[in-house]
């Protein structure tokens, strides 16, 4: 069975964290890692190349597939920040409606600009997302 491509390596975080452009998606990434930080009480990690995530978890799927992945973690595209989440997108169906300005798929949260969201409300989708990771 392959391995997933995406694995967790010993890239400095702090150095990728410098390295994000423009300045507003480099300040708006910091944020989002230091609630991830907080609230998984987890250290951050790369994952790839460009991934930052918090906490480990093993899954293992009916088919056989199985592997590691973290609990929560986000990565600063171009066109967005993206928020990778535990439970799916439709477990946060209450909180999204509250939260601002966002597009979704199906495990993943899409914002354009923190300044856009109700932060409080995300770090309830990033809590509630590790409370679900919890119980797999």
């Amino acid at each position: 069975m392959a391995e997933n491509k995406t694995q967790p390596t010993d890239k400095s975080v702090d150095a990728f964290l410098e390295s994000i452009v423009p300045p507003q998606r480099q300040a708006d990434s910091r944020t989002v890692a230091e609630i991830m930080e907080r609230l998984s009480q987890s250290p951050a990690r790369m994952w790839g190349e460009n991934i930052v995530g918090f906490g480990d978890t093993h899954y293992q799927y009916a088919s056989g597939r199985q592997g590691d992945w973290f609990l929560v973690g986000f990565s600063p595209r171009k066109q967005n920040l993206t928020l990778y989440l535990t439970g799916g997108i439709g477990y946060f169906e209450e909180e999204l409606k509250r939260l601002g300005k966002y597009k979704t798929s199906a495990y993943c949260l899409y914002i354009n600009k923190l300044s856009g969201v109700d932060l409080a409300v995300l770090e309830e989708i990033i809590q509630k997302a590790l409370r679900q990771a919890a119980l797999k």
